[in-house]
């Protein structure tokens, strides 16, 4: 037993029958020493854990803004590129999502065949209305547009054609005496160059900021559309999502031909305003271009990639039966 004693002794401080080496024995401060290394090597490790993982998250995306959007119809997320080349419609579920009037006309026109008509005329406040000045120079910068609507002359498949589009993007359309001016100017061109006319209309209605002013545009555009039907020249309107108020109630649906984009909302008031007004909850689809065609209020519903045909076809007739 002295033996092993004699052994353990020289190898290591543990006890053997309450026998304990107090020269190699740690003492309380070198424990606590190893401890506090210890503590703090551990908090280094977390520190740096940390701040490799903050690292990661506030990296930001590779993803470029606007590569990818959201259908709000399906729901589905797609690839933005897809969309511009299916003619801005969803290609899962055909939905067709807003346009503007530059784009509307690039899709539709033969390339290098558009002149603009009219293109510096400016909106006046008229009427003093507050903040009316801001806003048109606000929007006149974010869109590029002096106002809601682009008119001129082209050729759609070689046929001439004159041409009016509004645009939801400026003001949702509304018509002032801006709008109203350039479209019946187009149309008194259209009547003396005995020329078709086209509009494309997207609009809320009658510009409130301009009052009755804006309300005169309905009759000034409607006497014109009578003076160039008078002449025997055919007259087609495309209704596009939205097309309300005083525009639907004016020259929008004075076409010799009424076509609508698939999925246009088209009416007077909306659909809340009438369920408020009536008291009653409205069809499903209710104003909607598939809607209307049943009940015989538009010609036809078109899909926005086959559109540019057939406008040709129906001015291609229109020139042969002249």
């Amino acid at each position: 037993m002295s033996m092993l004693k004699e052994m353990f002794k020289k190898t290591k401080y543990i006890s053997l029958d309450g026998y304990t080496d107090e020269k190699r024995k740690p003492t309380a401060e070198a424990k606590n020493n190893l401890v506090l290394k210890n503590k703090n090597t551990n908090q280094n490790r977390i520190q740096s854990l940390e701040e490799n993982i903050t690292e990661e998250t506030d990296r930001k995306p590779s993803v470029p803004d606007g590569m990818w959007m959201r259908c709000e119809s399906c729901g589905d997320t797609l690839y933005t590129k897809d969309v511009l080349e299916n003619y801005n419609c969803c290609p899962n579920c055909n939905a067709h999502f807003r346009i503007g009037a530059e784009k509307r006309i690039q899709l539709l026109m033969d390339e290098g065949s558009f002149s603009e008509w009219d293109k510096n005329l400016s909106t006046k406040n008229v009427l003093d209305f507050p903040n009316y000045e801001d806003k048109i120079r606000k929007l006149q910068l974010q869109t590029g547009m002096i106002d809601a609507v682009i008119t001129g002359e082209g050729k759609i498949k070689g046929e001439n054609s004159v041409i009016a589009v509004m645009d939801p993007n400026f003001m949702m359309g509304s018509m002032g005496q801006v709008v109203g001016e350039k479209i019946t100017r187009a149309i008194e061109n259209a009547t003396s160059k005995k020329l078709p006319i086209i509009i494309f209309t997207a609009s809320g209605g009658a510009r409130m900021q301009e009052g009755i002013v804006s309300l005169m545009q309905m009759a000034k555009t409607s006497a014109a559309l009578k003076r160039h039907s008078d002449e025997g020249l055919l007259y087609i309107t495309v209704l596009t999502d939205p097309t309300t108020g005083g525009v639907t109630a004016s020259f929008a649906t004075l076409g010799d031909v009424i076509l609508a984009e698939a999925g246009a909302l088209i009416g007077f008031a909306g659909p809340r305003v009438i369920e408020q007004t009536i008291g009653q909850k409205l069809p499903d689809g209710f104003q909607k271009a598939e809607f209307l065609l049943e009940k015989g209020f538009v010609d036809r519903v078109v899909d926005r990639k086959n559109l540019k045909e057939e406008l040709y076809r129906l001015l291609k007739f229109h020139t042969t039966m002249k």
